[in-house]
């Protein structure tokens, strides 16, 4: 039976709503490498998405949440619409002008456009929620983005995305062309225009997988496999989980980063060099490479991880804080009250020197004394903590203190 929170929250681990495979089975057969098609009758649970996003949530934030651009996209025919034909001023007291008009959008989305709500994890609680768990899960960062289709129509020709994406069918039908890739697993950078000849000729054989989603299905598609999706009799409400997976070649970006320490990768290439002779250049190729190649043996792992955590932890923000509560949780602060870190809270913490630890934080750095080590690390360990058990400081006055000082930095929430 599924569990769920006094909020009604499905508690389920995120992933096992995507797909129904064993995490492990998924990791091995199918992550990265080749589509996965789920049907609703085989996601335990609950069923269907709605409790993420329904149509009526759709038409609140259409016409009630004063939702702005770039949240929202407007594609017709295959073609994004500018802004301005969607968007106009707030009114009095707003000063903005480029706010979503909802009449307008009603006559698009009558007249056969696709509408493609995007960063739905910062902007809707349920999706930040599960976004946020199912993130923590992959230890990923996540974008989540809505896609309406009046019925019969197709938002976007066939084309590739350079992250893997997870799709959940909410309301209606949709039907999904898929082919194999053109250019397996590619990068940001490789997106599918600079391809479309190739993805053209590959959409018009047979595809690999042909399927109808309906209410309640998942698909998981890797990055680089060819798809297009149609709305069927009816019209189509479909989530898409954006993963934006850090590659090898971020790994070699960043090796190539450091290399510059290396004094004969820095060396002058000789004297009037004619670079553009293949037989002039062929010697200083086999140096340069011969370089590199002793360099990279001597790359420490640590300075390695510690450039790709650079990367990759501003790409994900932690579990929202309401300031208000929060503030006035920690002015009441008492021993017997609980405290647990913020979910998501990314954190690495050193000595500096013997008076002081330092925590290394996404946006800043913290200092504390040596002695607070042992209760930081305590209440930011990911269980929930009673502030008059936070260990190795003197009295509760010195427990309150820091708790207070972690609520008042966001490192910590009130426990649940």
């Amino acid at each position: 039976m599924t569990e769920t929170t006094p909020g009604g929250r499905d508690d389920r681990p995120a992933l096992a709503r995507a797909v129904a495979v064993d995490p492990a089975k998924f990791a091995e057969a199918y992550w990265g490498r080749q589509p996965l098609l789920t049907r609703a009758d085989e996601l335990a649970g609950p069923a269907g998405f709605t409790d993420l996003l329904s149509p009526d949530a759709v038409d609140e934030l259409l016409s009630e949440r004063g939702l702005r651009t770039p949240f929202l996209r407007v594609a017709d025919q295959g073609t994004v619409l500018p802004a301005s034909a969607f968007t106009g001023s707030g009114g009095a007291g707003a000063e903005v002008g480029d706010q979503v008009i909802d009449d307008k959008i009603m006559s698009l989305y009558a007249g056969g456009a696709t509408l493609v709500l995007q960063g739905l994890h910062r902007i809707w609680p349920p999706l930040i929620d599960y976004a946020r768990r199912l993130g923590a899960e992959l230890r990923q960062p996540l974008q989540v983005n809505a896609y309406l289709t009046p019925a019969g129509n197709k938002g976007f020709a066939t084309h590739y995305d350079t992250h893997d994406v997870f799709v959940l069918q909410v309301d209606g039908t949709k039907r999904w062309r898929i082919h194999e890739p053109v250019l397996p697993e590619p990068l940001e950078r490789q997106a599918w225009g600079g391809r479309a000849d190739e993805v053209g000729a590959v959409a018009d054989g047979p595809a690999t997988l042909d399927v109808v989603l309906a209410p309640g299905d998942a698909l998981y598609l890797p990055r680089g496999w060819l798809h297009s999706a149609q709305a069927q009799g009816e019209r189509s409400l479909h989530l898409t989980f954006g993963v934006r997976a850090l590659t090898r070649y971020a790994l070699v970006e960043e090796l190539l980063g450091l290399a510059a320490e290396a004094q004969r990768l820095r060396a002058t290439l000789p004297y009037a060099l004619d670079v553009a002779d293949p037989d002039a250049v062929a010697p200083e190729l086999t140096a340069t490479v011969e370089a590199l190649r002793d360099w990279l043996l001597t790359a420490d792992p640590a300075v390695v991880a510690a450039r790709l955590r650079d990367r990759a932890w501003p790409a994900q923000r932690p579990q929202p804080v309401r300031p208000l509560a929060q503030l006035a949780f920690a002015e009441q602060l008492g021993p017997d009250d609980r405290i647990t870190v913020r979910d998501g809270l990314r954190w690495h913490l050193r000595e500096d020197g013997p008076e002081h630890v330092l925590l290394r934080l996404t946006d800043r750095t913290l200092r504390f004394p040596a002695y607070c080590a042992a209760a930081v690390r305590t209440a930011l360990d990911g269980g929930p903590h009673r502030v008059g058990d936070l260990p190795e400081l003197d009295d509760d006055a010195d427990r309150l203190v820091l708790a207070r000082r972690l609520l008042r930095e966001a490192l910590t929430v009130r426990a649940r």
